[in-house]
């Protein structure tokens, strides 16, 4: 592990990222399970995934953004191994953290699979019927074909990592445009929102270099 000399963080995250999956060799899904603050944090800190961001899809109109939305959904997009996870994987994750028997009050925090081809449609029906079966329930959540995705602003990505004090500033710093499409914040994330295990962390601790004050923070909010 690189050393830190006055405070300041090296680039040792940088390098820990650059062994990352390149996205020729991951595979894409998309989901709508809510606010996307809540699922972005939850996907991170899962083995197997290697970038997350939220944005908005399954509406027809131009240009959605957070305060002109439209008829699209809060969504996030998960970058995975494939080698490492199923899409199915995936799918019992979104199956258990939304609620799949009822509709949202509003659109844009609908439960919804945006499957990108013919094989996750198939998969997504499967499980959603195994679902059905299982509980005696009928299922709400839609399953449809994604036709584009337009990611949010800056601000609402990696949220609850960027919400957390000094940490936050630090991984920003470090990263600049880059956070959002890297593996390190995306588990950083994922673990002050509580997700993850202790041997997750213990490892990721040791392969980056974090300040004195940022580990600080984020030992207290694990």
């Amino acid at each position: 592990m690189t050393t830190v000399e006055d405070d300041q963080p090296t680039l040792t995250a940088l390098d820990v990222d650059a062994e990352a999956l390149p996205p020729a060799d991951t595979e894409t899904a998309t989901f709508g399970m809510g606010c996307f603050w809540g699922p972005d944090a939850r996907f991170g800190a899962t083995v197997g995934v290697v970038r997350t961001r939220v944005g908005y899809a399954g509406g027809t109109e131009p240009n959605p953004s957070y305060y002109s939305l439209g008829d699209h959904t809060e969504v996030v997009q998960v970058e995975y191994d494939p080698e490492t996870l199923d899409y199915s994987d995936l799918l019992d994750v979104f199956w258990a953290n939304h609620n799949p028997f009822g509709g949202a009050h509003k659109r844009q925090y609908r439960g919804v699979v945006l499957v990108h081809d013919d094989g996750q449609r198939e998969t997504a029906e499967d499980t959603k019927a195994a679902l059905e079966d299982r509980t005696g329930q009928s299922v709400e959540t839609a399953i449809e074909s994604l036709d584009s995705f337009t990611p949010a602003e800056d601000y609402h990505q990696k949220y609850e990592l960027r919400s957390t004090p000094v940490l936050g500033d630090e991984l920003e710093d470090l990263y600049g445009p880059a956070l959002v499409d890297s593996t390190v914040a995306a588990r950083l994330n994922g673990f002050v929102a509580g997700h993850g295990d202790a041997d997750q962390r213990e490892a990721l601790l040791s392969d980056i270099a974090l300040s004195p004050a940022a580990l600080s923070e984020l030992e207290r909010r694990l």
